[in-house]
């Protein structure tokens, strides 16, 4: 039970105050008057005993219990908006058949969460489901083997198919724990440890090395890792550094402890993961899966990685329709 006058209403006003630092602006977000979003956060910081915005600054800023509250809060609204979600998943049940590709970053949380979402909107729906790399769920859905993919976008127009972006996810810089004080600084350490690449078969392997020959950047060629999970490891034992994604640096939480993490030393540069669908699909399905994957990745990948590594915000985020 909700402490008395602590409301919905009055958490959706905050976490929009919050995120826009202007009461005009929370007003557009939540559809209330500003006087209304003046009020309802006098009661919510009423209910709470405590401010939440330092009043005595002309500039919308959190005070301590504030910002410690605005955690709680988004992780509220985050799970309200997923139960929302699940709720309200797409009707599949007009589907004779379903085939989906899933980029195999998600594996370990999302694509399970995804796969009982959907079922539950499946009946009588004979579903097919495959993880792989970026590259081969492209190539299937190009070859029409799959009616819907989640991969990261090449950036291409394809023929036939139609991509709704998902979200943002940008490029870092991935080494040993405490690899970089040792070496004292990541050009050092880029000089004297291997990089340690993608395979170059892969999207992810080839878009990291387009970018470093636009930099003029070249290494040497001395490893190139297939496994994400592998080159991870060899990361975490200090073999070598290497340049990948949040989202790929979360599935190998496991060895988090082994790694430190630091934005790229050149010209940053990001990936689009997207929700590709064959053009003859009727366009609300795509449509109602993709809102729905966008609300997994905002709750299951992103807000944990911006947790472990906040300077991520902004560059790290979900893209809206």
């Amino acid at each position: 039970m909700l402490m008395k006058g602590v409301t919905l209403k009055g958490l959706e006003v905050f976490d929009a105050l919050a995120g826009s630092g202007s009461v005009a602006r929370a007003a557009e977000v939540t559809g209330l008057s500003q006087p209304a979003v003046s009020q309802q956060m006098r009661n919510l910081e009423a209910a709470l005993g405590t401010d939440l915005v330092d009043h005595g600054r002309r500039s919308m800023t959190l005070t301590p219990a504030g910002r410690a509250f605005l955690i709680r809060t988004q992780a509220v609204l985050r799970q309200l908006r997923l139960a929302q979600s699940e709720l309200t998943v797409m009707d599949l049940s007009h589907l004779s058949t379903l085939s989906l590709g899933v980029i195999d970053d998600f594996d370990n949380d999302l694509t399970p969460r995804l796969v009982t979402i959907l079922a539950d909107s499946m009946q009588g729906c004979a579903f097919r489901l495959i993880t792989a790399p970026s590259h081969e769920i492209a190539g299937a859905i190009r070859a029409r083997r799959l009616n819907l993919a989640v991969a990261a976008s090449t950036g291409e127009d394809a023929q036939g198919v139609i991509e709704y972006p998902l979200a943002r996810d940008p490029y870092i810089f991935v080494c040993a724990g405490g690899a970089v004080a040792e070496a004292g600084d990541i050009a050092a350490l880029m000089q004297a440890r291997p990089f340690l690449r993608h395979d170059r078969e892969q999207l992810i392997g080839r878009q990291i090395e387009a970018h470093l020959a636009r930099q003029n950047l070249s290494f040497d060629a001395r490893f190139e890792i297939g496994p994400h999970l592998s080159l991870m490891t060899l990361v975490a034992r200090g073999v070598g550094w290497t340049v990948t994604t949040p989202l790929g640096y979360m599935r190998a939480h496991r060895l988090h402890e082994g790694m430190e993490v630091h934005p790229v030393p050149f010209r940053p540069f990001a990936r689009t993961i997207s929700l590709l669908a064959a053009t003859d699909w009727t366009d609300h399905v795509p449509r109602e899966v993709a809102r729905t994957v966008r609300m997994l990745i905002g709750d299951m990948v992103i807000a944990p990685a911006l947790a472990q590594l906040p300077w991520l915000k902004g560059d790290l985020a979900v893209l809206e329709e």
